[in-house]
């Protein structure tokens, strides 16, 4: 059974009574009134439900179950792609997919942390959380795509790098840092998107763009709640307290200059209509490439270093 938040089950219960009422209706049953009566309901409720969701709940509707993953929206936004595997090294990380395709006529490499969606495939991905392994044949699939001078675009959903002994004996945090590095030197547009969750370096290793963008319902942070609440208070129970501490909000993101934009989801978030937020998806990063494509590679370099540099200043006295 799929985990639904609580904040959720009021409007399940009501598309519930709609769906039993479609089912009843026939000819001799006119049920049309009463089923458009709830829709409208449906409708208000999940309006008042998104617009005043807690930073917990936004944490909840990140991690949904239903929500688009990486390869939910290869297959939605993506023609001809075909996947680049392995790191030329140690082997082939299952967690990141790498390749190359088209977003209408448009080339790009793309680079995207895939979480899984049913358990041999969670457990097939290690959940989104990538190896050293995973983040080399990033930086493989980006270097190459600056050889030919190809857009790079790189969709990020994870609770973090991969912290397990094997990965830390295979230069889990090295991996990560040449990663972050190699980007800042790669003279084409890069556009990095984070799609669900953004967990610490593990995304960063990966998001290092001119252009960074968060759809309207994910998070992007320095550290998990459940992470931050096990380290201040040595209880993982109260993440919610965590969460709300740290801000987890697309808008506190453009603030402080981590983020360039928010990009719109389905009324409800992505999970409700995902072929909708595709749709937004592609417009958003075919239209900020344009803001980007006509840049030298020296530009693009000064540019991206500068952005980064800035983020936060304005608390700097």
């Amino acid at each position: 059974m799929d985990y639904t938040p609580d904040f959720e089950k009021p409007i399940n219960e009501l598309e519930a009574q709609v769906q039993d009422l479609e089912s009843k209706a026939n000819e001799s049953i006119d049920l049309s009134a009463e089923i458009n009566n709830l829709k409208k309901k449906i409708g208000q409720l999940i309006n008042d439900t998104y617009e005043k969701l807690t930073p917990w709940e936004r944490v909840q509707l990140a991690r949904h179950p239903k929500r688009p993953h990486s390869i939910d929206y290869i297959k939605e936004i993506f023609s001809e792609f075909e996947e680049i595997h392995g790191d030329r090294s140690f082997g082939d990380d299952q967690a990141i997919i790498t390749g190359f395709g088209y977003i209408g006529e448009q080339k790009f490499a793309l680079i995207a942390i895939e979480k899984g969606r049913k358990t041999q495939d969670k457990i097939k991905r290690n959940f989104g959380m990538p190896h050293p392994e995973g983040y080399k044949k990033a930086l493989r699939l980006a270097q190459l795509a600056s050889r030919f001078s190809i857009p790079i675009l790189t969709l990020v959903d994870t609770p973090g790098a991969y912290p397990g002994i094997a990965a830390e004996e295979r230069g889990q945090s090295h991996a990560i840092a040449q990663c972050i590095e190699g980007f800042f030197n790669l003279e084409v547009p890069i556009i990095s998107v984070i799609i669900g969750e953004g967990g610490s370096g593990g995304a960063l290793g990966i998001a290092v763009a001119d252009i960074v963008l968060m759809q309207e319902y994910s998070i992007y942070s320095v550290i998990s709640p459940e992470s931050c609440a096990s380290i201040l208070w040595s209880d993982t129970k109260k993440a919610e307290v965590a969460a709300n501490s740290l801000k987890l909000h697309p808008s506190k993101a453009m603030e402080l200059g981590v983020i360039d934009g928010v990009i719109k989801e389905s009324l409800g978030g992505a999970h409700r209509d995902p072929s909708l937020s595709a749709k937004l998806l592609k417009e958003k990063i075919l239209d900020d490439l344009k803001k980007i494509q006509g840049k030298s590679g020296t530009d693009l370099l000064e540019s991206r270093y500068q952005k980064f540099r800035k983020i936060g200043n304005q608390f700097i006295n």
